[in-house]
């Protein structure tokens, strides 16, 4: 699959030597990367639909100094859709708010009768595109029922009730940016790890060093403002186990057999 990686911060942080060690996983996941970096008033995000270790526009960017006190990074093993450059995470939305959401994704949506619409609005042809503009649409219909923008608790309880009815029989790992919260979640057992210090919070799907990480709750959606646990949301069931078979029809309909 892919491989995620996020950092919430209250203090800008340099991530240069967590990053390099990320992407030194790309020999496994060779089909395109990506990097995100919030400031407080700009965003930086480039991809490429390249293996990480063999782009010279990353070992460039890695090698100026990145600090961040919002960041994420992804390296892309496809099973839907191309290499292409649409197809590489992350994925940005702004809902009518004025709010930008940038995701994430490790996983795929075997099952879903909500995001199948979205296939003719997406950019790329991912589930994960697909994930984050039924988000976003989300949003923009609770905001427009209320009258007003979302507060974060609002948010974070709409977020907490689509990956809960998105979950079964999906993998879903994933990390979200709102521009103030980081949603965490995970329901795939030792697939996801995090570590606190007095700087923040990192998450990633392998443990970057040999200090203390570990596992993220499982099922269970996470809200991180400034490094710190904002929010927990309601425990599911909907552990994901992984069923080779179950790829099978997703190849051969992007295979075009």
């Amino acid at each position: 699959m892919c491989e995620i990686y996020g950092f919430s911060g209250a203090q800008k942080r340099k991530l240069n030597r967590e990053l390099q060690t990320f992407y030194s996983h790309a020999s496994e996941h060779p089909n395109g990367w990506g990097l995100a970096l919030f400031y407080k008033n700009n965003t930086e995000i480039i991809k490429e639909e390249l293996r990480a270790d063999k782009s010279g526009l990353l070992t460039d960017r890695l090698k100026r100094p990145i600090q961040a006190k919002t960041a994420l990074a992804h390296i892309r093993l496809a099973t839907i859709g191309n290499e292409e450059y649409d197809n590489c995470h992350p994925f940005v939305s702004v809902d009518n708010s004025g709010r930008t959401w940038t995701l994430i994704h490790n996983g795929t949506i075997f099952e879903s009768d909500n995001i199948g619409k979205y296939v003719f609005l997406q950019k790329g042809e991912t589930d994960s595109e697909r994930i984050l503009l039924y988000i976003v649409d989300r949003v923009n219909n609770l905001s427009a029922r209320l009258g007003r923008k979302l507060t974060d608790k609002e948010r974070f309880e709409l977020l907490d009730k689509i990956i809960r009815r998105s979950s079964p029989k999906n993998k879903l790992n994933l990390l979200i940016y709102d521009g103030e919260i980081m949603y965490v979640h995970s329901n795939f057992r030792d697939s996801l790890y995090y570590r606190h210090t007095e700087e923040g919070a990192t998450f990633s799907t392998q443990p970057l060093s040999d200090e203390n990480w570990k596992n993220v709750e499982l099922m269970t959606l996470l809200g991180y403002r400034g490094g710190e646990l904002a929010f927990t949301g309601t425990r599911h069931n909907n552990e994901y186990f992984f069923d080779p078979a179950a790829y099978k029809p997703l190849y051969m309909a992007y295979s075009g057999l």
